[in-house]
């Protein structure tokens, strides 16, 4: 997402809060427009599956989710009491991460509810750690996969170590090792877990590629599929280069591990603010 579309729902979510006895809350009305959904019917169905979560959570759902009525105006002056939700911003959360996390609004809500601070620059932050730790999980099952489909074409745990070093020197000109070197990385450690979110969805691309190819052309043995997976890295980073991205030269991210604990941290002291919410009622 840009910079200028964060700032933009950061408003519109803003504006939308109101108190009700003390509390911090939004329309379920609201937050169905918000988040992008045009039928009250779908949206309910994504409240159903927060309220679900809440309950799993050892958490009161009435606490969260009370039932309440607002007029709306229908036009021309009419207006008309219909049912709606006072959500808090527990509940908010957990609909966020039960929407269409396809839909923009949704992969900002997801962010902007568990965040305390309430300020667009942590919230767009917040968003890019998001992407990056996702990024990171699809290049795991992307290279599963590729290393399920290589042992069945020949190659063992070893080889398949080997193919993934050659495809990173293609990929970034350095080894791995001289990459950890350059990057400051430790050598313990997957390289991927350093790199930023370009670089690590460069690799799943280049991953899935060699995956398709040596099925489709039915390679078998070291020599053929190696020199299938240095194509699809060198492939990918010309492909980089010629939108003005080096991959070498971009400089290493935070520790994924360090990034995924961070957030994790952040969930669980919204869980704790919802669960005095929860003891206060």
């Amino acid at each position: 997402m840009k910079s200028t579309e964060i700032l933009e729902l950061f408003k519109e979510f803003e504006s939308a809060a109101y108190e009700m006895d003390g509390v911090e809350c939004w329309s379920a009305r609201d937050i169905q427009k918000l988040l992008g959904y045009l039928k009250w019917e779908n949206f309910e169905k994504v409240l159903d599956k927060a309220k679900i979560a809440c309950h799993e959570s050892g958490v009161e759902i009435s606490n969260h989710f009370p039932d309440v009525r607002k007029m709306v105006l229908l036009g021309y002056g009419v207006e008309r009491e219909v049912f709606d939700i006072a959500l808090t911003r527990y509940a908010c959360y957990l609909i966020a991460q039960n929407g269409d996390s396809r839909k923009p609004e949704i992969a900002f809500a997801q962010t902007y509810f568990a965040v305390q601070t309430r300020r667009a620059e942590i919230i767009e932050q917040r968003i890019l750690d998001t992407e990056r730790i996702k990024a990171r999980e699809k290049l795991c099952k992307t290279e599963k996969q590729l290393s399920s489909i290589l042992y069945e074409h020949g190659i063992d745990d070893e080889g398949f170590a080997m193919i993934r070093s050659k495809g990173d020197q293609a990929l970034f000109l350095f080894s791995t090792r001289q990459l950890k070197i350059k990057l400051g990385m430790p050598k313990n450690r997957p390289i991927a877990d350093f790199l930023p979110t370009v670089s690590i969805k460069a690799k799943d691309l280049s991953a899935e590629m060699t995956s398709v190819n040596v099925q489709s052309k039915d390679l078998y043995g070291q020599k053929p599929i190696e020199n299938e997976h240095v194509d699809n890295n060198t492939a990918v980073r010309e492909m980089l280069l010629k939108r003005g991205i080096t991959p070498e030269e971009l400089p290493a991210a935070e520790d994924i591990k360090r990034v995924q604990r961070k957030l994790e941290k952040e969930n669980k002291s919204l869980l704790d603010k919802s669960n005095n919410i929860n003891t206060s009622s």
